[in-house]
């Protein structure tokens, strides 16, 4: 089947912005197309050569496609560059300078047809193929002669799109839905099958696959495929509500719920022949380079042949073991220095879903079997946990739990149902888990100056040093120091060093008769040395006494990941710090700037 005829097709996608034409559109193609074709063409369509899961790349940069078609179309690459500045695309490009030069004479003419009776969409899917496996050593040079081989070859239209895809920039807007309709409107004659073609793409993540055994194994086919290791399954989402009062009413009044911790989801995948464990992302992608580390912990804790399992890699204080923001965690993601990087910013996991385990197919079991059989699976250990859960009836508790998983530095809870509905829906949106958010979330941008009543001591390549920093604000009307939050990011390796001496005439063997808090550090000191801090926001708290009460009953304040500055507020007095009330009044502007 010539490359022209998916070209066309795609002329008429870009022609039209409606739905309905464009899965048509789609159909025709399909039921023409072979059966051991319709794969390639369907990555095609999506802009890929394979599903995402797959690690290889055309890797093909913008300077290296220009090379291409300045020696495709015989024009200097100063033309192309000026070319490019003009009209913004480099397949528009190439196909103005195709058109513009190309096959005048009759020897072209006959070239030209040869080329044409070239270029079928086998022929082009493996010349990108080959652009993609050039590994190594002069990979460059065997990418630059392979594309540009391949823009001669083509007419100038074809030549558009041939750029288009190796540059990542397609732009269709074919979703896969879309195609899943087409799929099966073409295959099974009606719509009827588009939810078992459907599952059988959320449980595979492979696209092309599924067209494939559709055209030539038919539907039953499909209904077969059950979850494999080293095929990332498309994750199950959770709808959002605003309330706890909400939420069990949507879960018939009982719910598990958990910590939804601000890290990187991740399915990890072993089984048979695998040396260690596979990650994968939320969008499907291997991270196994990133985060090596990770597959050692699951390795050591997870007792099962072969399984799928879900949970989120989160960020970890070396120090002090507090959990970090995710925005730490992304130093983790670069190709380069990933050793350093681990040790610099090392993760942990929270597991909180078992899809597969010992090659058992756990997708179709209520989520309170899916949880035990996990929890059967995994030694726990300070660097691996199943994620922190309840199970909850009333909304004080919900609220209790949510304060705490905020304190904890989570993003909030997830509620997940109980029933015997809850079985794990791949790909899909549903009530069936439901996220509870902060929806007063802003950021700090105004510096506190806190007092320090109390120090933590340190572990790791911290340990013997203290780390920690139990701080305070003052309230005036009770002449008492309330907690807010402690701090161990932003202290210089000098500060560490210095930190013990700093402190060491304000030590006292217990708590000080005017220093409010529930957290009982390694050591009390005097409310009298003042620091500043900037935080990300101020959040409710069950741990913290700033504020107890003024916001909600039970609940104190706490500001999130607060950070020293460097400032250590010699000019003021503990009666000089920040006071309770303004703690007060910062929560109450973030509420009223998302309002508004």
């Amino acid at each position: 089947m010539l490359y022209s005829e998916l070209v066309e097709v795609y002329d008429k996608i870009g022609a039209t912005t409606k739905r309905l034409e464009i899965t048509d559109i789609l159909v025709s193609f399909f039921k023409r197309c072979p059966p051991d074709l319709i794969g390639r063409a369907v990555y095609l369509t999506q802009g890929r050569l394979y599903p995402e899961f797959e690690p290889l790349e055309l890797g093909v940069a913008g300077r290296l496609i220009m090379k291409c078609i300045s020696q495709a179309t015989a024009t200097p690459e100063s033309e192309v560059d000026r070319l490019y500045k003009t009209l913004g695309d480099l397949g528009d490009v190439a196909e103005a300078l195709l058109s513009k030069g190309k096959r005048q004479s009759t020897l072209d003419s006959f070239a030209s047809s040869a080329a044409s009776s070239k270029m079928t969409i086998e022929f082009v899917y493996s010349s990108l193929d080959a652009v993609a496996r050039s590994q190594g050593e002069g990979s460059q040079e065997k990418k630059l002669r392979l594309l540009a081989d391949l823009l001669r070859d083509s007419s100038p239209r074809e030549a558009l799109y041939v750029v288009r895809t190796v540059s990542g920039a397609l732009r269709l807007g074919v979703a896969d839905m879309t195609i899943l309709d087409a799929l099966a409107v073409a295959c099974c004659g009606s719509k009827s099958a588009r939810e078992a073609i459907e599952r059988a793409y959320n449980v595979t993540s492979d696209l092309g696959s599924v067209a494939t055994m559709l055209t030539t194994e038919g539907v039953d086919a499909l209904k077969r495929l059950h979850p494999t290791p080293g095929r990332p399954i498309r994750p199950m989402l959770a709808e959002r509500l605003s309330t706890a009062d909400e939420i069990l009413e949507k879960m018939g009044g009982r719910c598990a719920i958990e910590y939804k911790y601000d890290g990187e989801r991740a399915q990890i995948h072993f089984g048979a022949g695998d040396a260690f464990p596979h990650l994968f992302s939320r969008r499907l992608e291997n991270i196994d380079h990133h985060y090596p580390d990770v597959s050692d912990i699951v390795n050591a804790a997870v007792n099962s042949k072969s399984y799928i399992i879900e949970g989120e890699i989160v960020a970890i204080d070396p120090s002090t073991s507090e959990l970090l923001p995710f925005q730490e965690l992304m130093h983790r993601r670069r190709k380069y220095d990933v050793e350093k990087m681990a040790l610099a910013y090392p993760a942990s996991v929270r597991l909180f879903d078992a899809l597969v385990m010992d090659g058992e197919d756990l997708t179709s079991m209520p989520y309170s079997e899916r949880r035990s059989r996990l929890a059967k699976a995994v030694t726990e250990g300070p660097q691996l946990r199943l994620a922190e859960q309840s199970i909850v009836s009333d909304a004080p508790s919900l609220e209790r739990f949510f304060e705490d998983a905020i304190s904890n530095g989570c993003e909030g809870i997830i509620a997940k149902s109980l029933g015997p509905e809850s079985t794990y829906n791949a790909g899909a949106r549903g009530w069936l888990w439901i996220k509870y958010k902060r929806d007063y979330k802003s950021e700090m941008h105004d510096t506190v100056d806190l007092v320090v009543v109390g120090a933590l001591m340190g572990t790791g390549k911290r340990a013997g040093y203290l780390s920690s920093l139990l701080l305070a604000a003052y309230c005036e009307p009770e002449d008492a120091f309330k907690t807010v939050c402690k701090c161990s990011t932003g202290f210089t390796d000098e500060d560490l060093k210095s930190m013990k001496a700093r402190f060491e005439k304000y030590v006292i063997p217990h708590r000080h008769a005017r220093v409010d808090s529930k957290l009982v550090p390694d050591v009390w000191l005097l409310p009298s040395q003042v620091i500043e801090v900037l935080g990300a926001e101020i959040t409710l708290s069950p741990i913290h006494t700033c504020g107890t009460d003024a916001i909600r009953k039970g609940s104190g304040l706490a500001i999130r990941f607060p950070r020293f500055t460097g400032n250590w507020r010699n000019d003021k007095g503990a009666e000089d710090a920040t006071t309770e009330a303004e703690i007060v009044e910062m929560y109450k502007k973030q509420l009223k700037k998302i309002s508004d």
